[in-house]
Formats: C-alpha cells, structure tokens, sequence
C-alpha cells in the first residue's frame, strides 16, 4: 500500500489560484493524486482554511465552495478530526519548532498517521520535528504518486 500524504490548506489554495505562485507544481500534483489510489488523510481545519482563503483571495464563494466538492472528490480522502488529543499533539509541535498553530495541526496529523505531509511552505518543512517527512508538490508527484 502506497503512504499516506498529508497535504496543507496552502496546496489547494494555490492550485485554485492561476496568479499564485506555484500553481502549476500545486495543480499538476493534485491532478494525478486525483488518478490515483494515494491515500491521503487531512485533518477537519483543512476545510475551513481552504474555503476562507480562496473566497477571501478570489472574492468569490461559489469557487471556494466548488475547490472543497473538488477535494471531496478525490480518492482515498479521510478526514480527520480535530479532536482534544490531535489538539495538543500540535499544541506540543508548536512548542518545540516555534510553529504556527494551523502548520502544527498539519504536522501532528501526518505524525500521527505516518503520513507524508505535502506542503509550499518552506518554513513549514524547515521546523518540523525531524520524524516527519515533508516535501513539495513537485517532490510528491516525483517519488510517492
């Protein structure tokens, strides 16, 4: 069975967004993930942060609610709750990297389920604990899809 990936809001987002940097990594990724039978687990914060940021960013609630059916879409997706335990899972990655809280929920969700987590942010993947495997879309798509 292939390894699970964790994906950041950030890769949907940008995959969403032509005039963003790193569309094209984000939307090629997505688009064979979308083929694939990649299991991919994302913690319940994914759907809030995705659909303010391309409604905020697009101005537009309609293509927000249509990036979230689109992920829904996606095969092998289970979403995770987060739940007291996951909470302080990240509370305690937020601690010890210095982590934004959304970034740590991320990462404990990929800890936990020994996933890898996809992610743009640079920071993101520099201060996770170094049990977690992070890597770009381009990345991904080249060793894991």
């Amino acid at each position: 069975m292939p390894k699970p990936l964790t994906i950041d809001a950030g890769v949907f987002v940008r995959a969403s967004t032509p005039d963003e940097g790193g569309f094209e990594e984000s939307r090629a990724f997505l688009l064979a993930l979308g083929h694939s039978l990649q299991p991919i687990i994302l913690p319940t914060l994914l759907r809030p942060e995705v659909a303010g940021a391309v409604s905020r960013g697009l101005r537009d609630s309609s293509w927000a609610a249509a990036v979230l059916a689109e992920i829904d879409r996606l095969p092998g997706v289970i979403f995770v709750p987060l739940d007291a335990a996951l909470a302080e899972e990240a509370a305690k990655i937020a601690i010890r990297s210095r982590s934004r809280g959304a970034d740590a929920v991320y990462a404990a969700t990929a800890s936990r389920f020994d996933a890898i987590l996809v992610t743009l942010d640079n920071e993101q993947r520099d201060r996770l604990p170094s049990q977690i495997t992070a890597c770009s879309p381009s990345e991904a798509l080249e060793r894991w899809i």
